[in-house]
Order: C-alpha cells, then structure tokens, then sequence
C-alpha cells in the first residue's frame, strides 16, 4: 500500500534529522544544547514571554545549522571542496551560525542570569 504524500513527507524530514544528528558534529552540540534549554525551562519560575523567547531562539539555531548544513552539501556537489567560492559560502554561512549563536547566548544569559546569580555567587564564596 502506497503511503499518503503527508507521511512520505513526514518520513523524509525525520531521515534528514537522522543524517544531521549523525554526521554534522555542530547540530549534535546544539541539539544537547537545545534540550539543557528545554530542561532549564521545567527548572527555573520564567515567564511565559521567557519561556517562547528561549523556545524560539533555540529552534532558530537548530534550524539555521541545518540550512547551513544543506548549503554546505549542495555547494560541494556543484564546486569541488578546494574551490576558494566553495570555501567562501562555507564561511558565510559558518559565520550566519556563529553570530546567531552568540546572540542565542546573550540571551539566555539575559534571562537565566537572576537564577544563576545567587548560586554562582555562593559557589564562588565556597570555593575562594
């Protein structure tokens, strides 16, 4: 029996976060990444804004790792890997990631820093 065109799809994208999950080093990183946020999200009082705030910057990484993931296989199929235009639109969107990142950072620091603070504080005065 031939599956409906909606579940053919839905198989395709969990074979695509299988491949990315198994050969991309950086979507691995940022998935563990991505669910210390989720738990933190069940640990800490935030707001609901906080709560879709942190939602929506971690997804927009992981989506944003796989995009560069894709481009990154498309532009090795077109230009050999040595092509310095390859390289270039490598970088590109390395540095798309890098900078989304750190702005994903920035904002989980602006939020969770309340939290942290008195613990990092005390552990701090333990320790010095």
């Amino acid at each position: 029996m031939k599956r409906p065109p909606l579940m053919r799809s839905f198989k395709h994208a969990w074979r695509g976060l299988r491949v990315a999950f198994r050969a991309e080093q950086s979507f691995r990183i940022q998935s563990v990444a991505a669910l210390a946020v989720v738990v933190a999200l069940f640990i800490f009082p935030l707001s609901e804004t906080e709560r879709w705030i942190l939602l929506v910057v971690t997804m927009f990484i992981l989506v944003l790792e796989l995009l560069n993931s894709s481009i990154e296989r498309m532009a090795d199929l077109m230009k050999p890997r040595l092509d310095e235009h390859v390289a270039e639109v490598k970088d590109l969107m390395a540095g798309a990631v890098l900078l989304a990142s750190c702005f994903a950072f920035v904002i989980g620091w602006i939020i969770f820093w309340p939290y942290l603070s008195p613990f990092l504080h005390e552990l701090f005065r333990i320790f010095v």
